[in-house]
């Protein structure tokens, strides 16, 4: 797809950005990202996870995001260009286009859109791979958690006693991917509701196994049997409110 960066015009006024008329995206879309595609689990919900180089190697990157990038380290400037350029990606794709203007987030580093109260959004980022959700009319979160080892005492704070007793008995590998997904799951749900640790995301109940769920008015989704998204074992969540997204947007980028 053709990048819609708006650029300037001779008199040095921008052109207009041009905007599609809202589209319904498919779960399972194909991108131009090798074999990663947008899923959607609910009409007006779409998100997204891949590598950061997948993203940086086929995707634009937008002039703002480049210029708020400048001074970080290689390691965070790459996640940040990687995670907003999914971003515009999927705004693209779902005809809520973003041009080149910038994002914002509010005092808890939720991100926004200045002047567009419509689609909510949420990015992640993990060891090198990065998420974004958009929904529409609604509130999102979205995390992406790349298995890593994990304590007797952290599989215990974040899940039941009966799922952390199961996860402890696994083989290493299967205990870390596990938990990944609980944990995704639970940061996704405290990011729906505009929290980050301070909505406490261990408290939220996943079961072990569970693909989708309810938590305080808020669903959320984590599949298995997607093999387009979990062909290297990285669990990706998304939650989402049923309710329009809050109109405070307070905050800088």
């Amino acid at each position: 797809m053709p990048d819609r960066i708006r650029t300037p015009a001779p008199d040095g006024a921008r052109t207009p950005v041009p905007v599609r008329a809202p589209a319904s995206v498919p779960d399972g879309a194909r991108t131009p990202l090798p074999g990663r595609r947008i899923r959607t689990p609910v009409d007006g919900v779409h998100h997204l996870a891949a590598r950061n180089e997948e993203v940086l190697g086929a995707l634009p990157v937008a002039a703002a995001d480049r210029a708020t990038a400048a001074g970080l380290p290689p390691w965070r400037a790459a996640e940040h260009l990687a995670s907003r350029t999914l971003l515009r990606f999927l705004l693209r794709e779902i005809g809520e286009d973003a041009g080149d203007g910038p994002f914002a987030a509010l005092p808890g580093g939720r991100p926004y859109l200045p002047g567009r109260p419509g689609p909510g959004v949420s990015l992640s980022h993990s060891s090198g791979w990065v998420a974004a959700a958009v929904g529409r009319g609604r509130d999102v979160g979205v995390d992406v958690q790349v298995p890593a080892p994990v304590g007797d005492r952290l599989l215990r704070l974040c899940c039941a006693p009966g799922d952390a007793d199961a996860l402890a008995a696994l083989p290493e590998e299967a205990r870390r991917s596990g938990f990944a997904r609980i944990f995704a799951v639970q940061e996704a749900c405290v990011k729906a509701v505009g929290e980050g640790f301070s909505g406490r995301p261990w408290t939220v109940p996943v079961p072990l196994g569970a693909r989708t769920g309810t938590w305080n008015g808020v669903r959320w989704s984590a599949p298995y049997d997607a093999p387009h998204d979990d062909r290297d074992g990285v669990p990706v969540a998304c939650a989402w409110t049923s309710g329009p997204v809050r109109a405070v947007r307070r905050g800088r980028a």
